[in-house]
C-alpha cells in the first residue's frame, strides 16, 4: 500500500511536537496549508506504523483523546501523555493552554 504524501507530511510535522506539549488535528491540516483536511490527520495517525511519531501528542480540537476506532488506544495514549507530564483536568481534557504547541511560537519565543 502507498502512503499518500499528505500523511508523509502530517507524520513528518508530528515528529516534530516536544514531549510534554500535543497539537490538534485542525492545527496540523492548518500549518499544513489544507485547514479542512482534520479529519485526513486523524486518519494519518490511525494508521500510522512508524515508532517515531509521537501519535500521542495529537487531540482533538476539545482538548480530549479521540476514541479513533481502537479500543485500548485512547488510554495508551493517555498513559504516555501524563508520562511526559502532560496533564488533564477534572473531566478528562488536556489543559490547553499549558500543552498546546505552536511550532512558530517556539521559533520566535512569542
Amino acid at each position: 500500500m502507498s502512503v499518500p504524501s499528505l500523511y508523509t507530511a502530517i507524520w513528518s510535522l508530528v515528529r516534530t511536537i516536544p514531549p510534554g506539549r500535543v497539537m490538534t488535528y485542525g492545527q496540523i491540516a492548518t500549518l499544513l496549508g489544507t485547514p479542512r483536511a482534520a479529519r485526513a490527520v486523524g486518519y494519518a495517525m490511525f494508521f500510522c506504523k512508524d515508532d517515531s511519531v509521537p501519535w500521542q501528542r495529537v487531540i482533538n480540537a476539545k482538548g480530549e483523546i479521540s476514541l479513533g476506532g481502537h479500543v485500548d488506544r485512547p488510554l495508551l495514549q493517555r498513559e504516555l501523555l501524563l508520562a511526559e507530564g502532560v496533564e488533564f483536568t477534572a473531566d478528562g481534557r488536556i489543559a490547553l493552554k499549558r500543552h498546546l504547541w505552536w511550532p512558530e511560537h517556539e521559533e520566535t519565543g512569542t
